[in-house]
């Protein structure tokens, strides 16, 4: 039998039975080697590498673990795949999950309450092992979370679900540390910053308009916020951040203020603006005038122009922690009360503040 190149076609196989009479290796010791090549000898795993590719078969991860206790898999829902915080965020946890033998399933909400609800819905169709949320907050979808979290574990990351859930952990940023250490900083090096937030689509938005308000009261200064013209109905938080301030600067206001925004995304539209009005001089600021900051340390943060003042959060942390959460309760190890760990973020000084 030939190829449609030519070449001599590899003999179809199907089952795990044909392929073990046609490779001479038992079922048992091939289900061991497909879960993990080191569980079986390595002049066993060598010969089943040899005799592999001398066939067409494709090993069917989800099939052979319908009948077992674990799956070995891990549901995560993230908002958007376009922002690269989350990008970045599933990398890490995917590092995480594989190096505890898990191999994860990745949804996008898409912003839509809707959408994240049939992804909650699709991972308990899968009998997953648990799921890391990152949820879409007030518009979520508590009761599907809540019937989900019947089946398995759950654990929220980057921003916390609208209503509180009994035994779902949460793994985040501590905005009043991030947002207090920002501040701080550009109370010392400049004016006194206002405040322009995020579109109110999760937690994040409030609180760290909150954080910002106490940490201004703390030093005695008066906090003032951005009102945008705008509406702020869209994850599209570049968009959303240089329609607000071209506005401004194009009514020549906080031409000459220092801004902090909520994130990046929204500090990345507002450079833009000012970089359409002309408020950043070749070279960076020197001597006051704009400044912007921003809070995340998006991927391009470092390489905009000019590059972004902002905190990282750790992502790396927030994965890993995350993912060992879910292990213990997945493998039975906890049954505690719900578990809040909150992690600090690193001031990153650069160029625009």
């Amino acid at each position: 039998m030939y190829s449609v190149l030519g070449t001599m076609a590899k003999p179809r196989i199907n089952t795990m039975k044909e392929l073990s009479e046609t490779i001479g290796v038992s079922r048992p010791t091939l289900s061991r080697y497909f879960r993990d090549p080191s569980a079986v000898r390595p002049s066993t795993a060598k010969k089943i590498q040899e005799r592999l590719s001398e066939v067409d078969y494709v090993y069917n991860f989800l099939t052979t673990r319908q009948n077992r206790k674990s799956t070995e898999l891990i549901g995560v829902i993230v908002p958007s795949y376009k922002d690269l915080f989350f990008a970045s965020l599933i990398e890490s946890i995917e590092q995480s999950a594989r190096e505890l033998g898990y191999t994860i399933i990745t949804q996008s909400s898409n912003g839509d309450s809707g959408v994240e609800a049939r992804a909650v819905r699709k991972l308990r169709s899968m009998s997953v092992d648990g799921a890391i949320v990152a949820p879409i907050g007030a518009a979520a979808d508590h009761d599907t979370f809540a019937a989900a979290s019947e089946d398995f574990p759950l654990v929220f990351v980057d921003s916390r679900p609208a209503k509180s859930m009994p035994l779902a952990d949460f793994v985040g940023t501590d905005n009043t540390q991030s947002i207090g250490a920002i501040v701080e900083y550009l109370c010392r090096v400049s004016v006194p910053p206002v405040f322009l937030g995020m579109p109110y689509l999760n937690a994040n938005a409030q609180e760290r308009e909150d954080a910002y308000r106490a940490k201004m009261l703390e030093l005695n200064h008066v906090a003032k916020t951005i009102e945008p013209a705008i509406a702020g109905g869209s994850w599209e938080f570049e968009a959303f951040g240089y329609a607000v301030m071209d506005d401004c600067f194009g009514r020549r206001e906080f031409t000459n203020s220092t801004i902090l925004c909520a994130n990046d995304r929204v500090a990345i539209g507002a450079i833009r603006a000012a970089n359409k009005h002309g408020l950043f001089p070749r070279g960076g600021i020197a001597g006051g005038g704009l400044r912007i900051a921003g809070h995340d340390d998006h991927p391009l943060s470092q390489y905009m122009f000019p590059a972004l003042t902002t905190v990282a959060q750790d992502v790396e942390g927030i994965a890993n922690a995350a993912v060992q959460l879910l292990a213990q309760r997945a493998r039975g190890k906890r049954n505690s009360e719900t578990v809040e760990v909150f992690l600090n973020a690193a001031m990153k000084p650069r160029e625009s503040a």
